[in-house]
């Protein structure tokens, strides 16, 4: 398992890998116009420059023959951090990548903070048991319920999840 640090260019990239996956998973528990409205909304190359300018750092993860997903982080203070995508195309869950990436991603977290104590935070849909039962194995608890509306009478019905690093 591999993680690149994607750059402006490599944001396509991501674009065309959310839409592939966010289409072979989500129609389980999200209808097909709001997975369009979320695409549209969030992985439009101009969202995902605007995300990158607000500090989200993107990483395509490989298998080290092909990408297989994606995930973007950013540093909230001196002691947090948030995760706010983590995808892997659905043939290549359950395959132990993703808990590689999380040993990997925090592990950089704990280089780029003096702080011993970190957190880590995530948003999953509530609906999305496999991952947050993937998350529990991990290491997460669920800190609290949250509702976000994101427009054209759309909610994102969450758990804030949450992690301690020592």
């Amino acid at each position: 398992m591999h993680l690149e640090k994607c750059t402006i260019d490599d944001l396509h990239t991501i674009a065309e890998m959310a839409g592939e996956i966010w289409n072979a998973y989500y129609p389980e528990f999200l209808p097909t116009v709001q997975i369009r409205y979320m695409l549209d909304k969030f992985y439009a190359l101009p969202a995902l420059q605007k995300q990158v300018a607000e500090g989200q750092v993107f990483y395509t993860i490989s298998d080290n023959e092909r990408a297989i997903g994606f995930i973007a982080v950013s540093q909230t203070n001196a002691s947090e951090f948030f995760i706010h995508k983590f995808y892997l195309y659905p043939s290549d869950q359950g395959r132990h990548f993703g808990s590689l990436v999380m040993k990997e991603i925090t592990s950089r977290f704990r280089n780029m903070s003096s702080i011993e104590k970190l957190s880590v935070r995530l948003t999953v849909n509530r609906q999305n048991y496999k991952a947050i039962n993937f998350y529990f194995k991990n290491g997460f608890t669920i800190e609290r319920v949250a509702d976000f509306d994101i427009g054209n009478g759309y909610q994102m019905n969450d758990f804030v999840m949450l992690k301690t690093l020592q």
